[in-house]
């Protein structure tokens, strides 16, 4: 039968021209890598645009960042200003020399970082030249504050306490000239003294405080002493007294000359605080405030920018990126549809086909793409079906093997008719006939090839042209086709062999009363042979006295099962490890038997399908997966227990098996093995 996959796509109206003919055109595999490599466009282009937008929005910050620190920076440089004016007026109102340490440090840190600053921060580098002026104006002031102070200690020194010293001194010169208590000058005497004390106290208050009350009061003592000082003279008696009184009356006028000079250096310091200190600190305040106003209006300025940059950073990404979304929607939508679409038709192809309606046209076989290939495909399948239905009377006349695939054929259908009195046995029948379909499609490719060389070969031997090429080339032609048959049929045969022991009737087999240790310990002598010729160690911890009244066949053809799945699955590529078989009572009427390996373990998918029929993990390499499926059936059914598996990748694998010790007379067929598993509550332990 010719392949009509070598042939060249026929095309029909599903190969339509346009946008959706060039995505069928164009292989699944590009379709996907075209809609991947768009959004690593995109992600590219975001990226560099959100780079892009990052350095401007990083220049806007920068400024932003340098107007606010300038900001920051005239904030401090106010707040030095104002505790250096006012750690002066301190000083000037208290001399302590604690403050003025504090001055002379405050001073050298704000011109220090006026300066500084002025290099570093363009921003204020012109205004600070002004500010800077004014700061050294106030500093001078400060030093000549200081001088002025220096002139008012002096004069209060030399014109206040001297004078006030040299005029007690006197007064005493004065009482002790006489003794007398009877001369009247003492009454007059007391009087001055009194004008003296108040004098002293009120030049004290005038130094501390610079009151001009304090130095007019103090300036009146002096008077009353200077003016009180004939009358004190006139009523002396002794001419030391009298010379006393007129040195007093002179120290007066000097000490109110003393208060006059002080006077003046006060309002000299007075004038110098108001302008030098608190003029030159107003200034500074006001340059700092106008410098302020500046740096908030270039704040304002950046942040408004640094706002606008950000928003049009925003607006172009999200332009852009909903752009791409749609685009790569589309396109996912278009290339979507040009999958789901061909394989809807397919699908209905496939089954119309399952259903017996073989003429029926294959959609989409003019397609270049994956799904026009398995469209040509199932028009391959249809035309064997085809072929098949009309070479079936042929078949019935052919050599003695293709007569034998005939009869392994029925024998196969007998046996799926037997098989539907299982439970769940739908996907069985869809697993046998996807395995014997392919031995059997091809024995029957392979006949019917033979069957047509024959015809040939008879027609060039009639003809009298044979040659000794020609007879070797068909005598090849027919070994070959003959081993194919064989091996395909040999395989069909295992396959239908197979599901003959999913189907055994359990009435068969034979009950009785055994004990279940040396009843295993029989059955693992019985294949020894096979873990001789690996590096699995096996190890059986059955205690004697486990009584069984159940089925001994049914019983070792589970542990046979489960250890040959084991050897195969669990030990790959010779691999060594251990297989332990434990079994304890369980209660007064079960038995629990604990089947473990260390082996490579099962994967949770390789799990849920374990006891399926026809499910293996070595398709193509002589599994047929029904080993666990009869594992299940015979230790549900005939001896009426149930079965758990517990395993992890790299954790080997273990079933419990939980079996009554007498089997029942009649079970009843459970549900499918996946529901049965799924409700399944034992716990699988050692």
């Amino acid at each position: 039968m010719t392949d009509r996959a070598d042939q060249p796509p026929v095309p029909g109206p599903e190969h339509r021209s346009g946008f959706d003919g060039a995505v069928r055109r164009t292989p699944i595999r590009w379709r996907i890598l075209a809609i991947a490599v768009l959004n690593s466009a995109l992600a590219l282009i975001l990226l560099g645009l959100i780079w892009n937008g990052a350095q401007v929005l990083g220049d806007s910050w920068s400024d932003l960042r340098r107007v606010r620190q300038s900001e920051r920076f005239l904030s401090s440089l106010g707040a030095d200003a104002e505790r250096l004016q006012s750690l002066i007026h301190r000083y000037f109102a208290q001399t302590d020399p604690a403050v003025l340490e504090r001055i002379v440090d405050l001073r050298e840190q704000l011109v220090s970082r006026l300066r500084v600053q002025a290099r570093l921060d363009q921003l204020i580098a012109e205004p600070a030249k002004n500010l800077t002026a004014i700061t050294e104006r106030l500093l001078a002031g400060f030093d000549e504050l200081r001088d002025t102070r220096a002139a008012i200690s002096l004069a209060y020194e030399t014109k206040i306490v001297d004078t006030a010293r040299d005029m007690a001194n006197l007064y005493g010169s004065i009482s002790g000239a006489s003794s007398d208590p009877n001369v009247q000058i003492w009454a007059a005497l007391g009087a001055s003294r009194e004008a003296y004390n108040a004098m002293i106290l009120a030049a004290n208050a005038f130094y501390l405080s610079g009151s001009s009350g304090s130095a007019q009061e103090a300036k009146t003592g002096a008077a009353a002493i200077r003016q009180a000082a004939p009358d004190l003279i006139a009523l002396a008696r002794d001419p030391a007294q009298r010379r006393a009184l007129d040195e007093l009356a002179g120290k007066a006028e000097t000490f109110e000359e003393g208060i006059n000079v002080l006077g003046g250096w006060f309002t000299a310091q007075s004038r110098l605080l108001r302008e030098a200190v608190d003029g030159n600190a107003n200034d500074m305040s006001n340059a700092i405030d106008g410098m302020r106003a500046g740096i908030q209006d270039l704040e304002r300025s950046a942040q408004t920018r640094f706002d606008r940059t950000l928003e049009d950073v925003a607006v172009k990404l999200a332009v852009l990126a909903i752009a791409f979304v749609a685009l790569v929607a589309l396109m996912g939508i278009a290339v979507g549809q040009s999958i789901s679409v061909p394989l809807g038709q397919l699908r209905a192809d496939m089954t119309a086909i399952m259903s017996g309606e073989f003429d029926r046209r294959i959609a989409g076989l003019g397609a270049m793409d994956e799904v026009g290939e398995m469209a040509r495909a199932v028009d391959v399948f249809r035309e064997n079906a085809i072929a098949k239905r009309k070479t079936d009377e042929d078949l019935r006349s052919a050599k003695e093997k293709a007569e034998a695939t005939l009869a392994e054929m029925r024998e196969m259908q007998t046996t799926l008719i037997e098989a539907e009195k299982l439970a769940a046995l739908g996907s069985l029948v869809a697993g046998v006939a996807h395995e014997v379909n392919n031995p059997v499609g091809i024995s029957l490719t392979v006949a019917s090839t033979l069957v047509n060389r024959s015809e040939a070969f008879a027609a060039d031997i009639q003809s009298g042209q044979i040659r000794r090429s020609r007879l070797d080339e068909f005598i090849q032609g027919t070994r070959v086709a003959a081993s194919q048959l064989v091996a395909n049929l040999q395989r069909a045969a295992e396959l239908i062999q197979s599901f003959k022991q999913v189907a055994v009737d359990r009435s068969h087999a034979e009950r009785r009363t055994f004990d279940l240790g040396p009843a295993t310990m029989q059955i693992m002598a019985s294949l020894r042979p096979i873990l001789r010729s690996s590096r699995i160690k096996l190890m059986v911890d059955i205690p004697d006295g486990i009584v069984m009244d159940s089925f001994p066949g049914p019983f070792g053809q589970v542990l046979t099962n489960l250890l040959l799945n084991a050897v195969h699955h669990a030990f790959p590529d010779g691999q060594e490890g251990t297989i332990s078989i434990v079994a304890r009572i369980s209660g007064p009427a079960q038995v629990r038997l604990v089947f473990r390996d260390d082996g490579r373990g099962m994967s949770e998918d390789v799990q849920r399908h374990a006891f399926d029929p026809f499910f293996t993990t070595r398709r193509g390499s002589g599994g047929t997966g029904l080993g666990l499926h009869i594992v299940y059936n015979l230790v549900t059914q005939q001896l009426g227990g149930r079965i758990v598996l517990s395993s992890a990748p790299g954790s080997g694998t273990s079933f419990l098996l939980a079996v009554p010790l007498r089997a029942p007379g009649e079970v009843e067929k459970p549900g499918p093995p996946a529901a049965a598993r799924e409700a399944e509550t034992l716990h699988v332990g050692s």
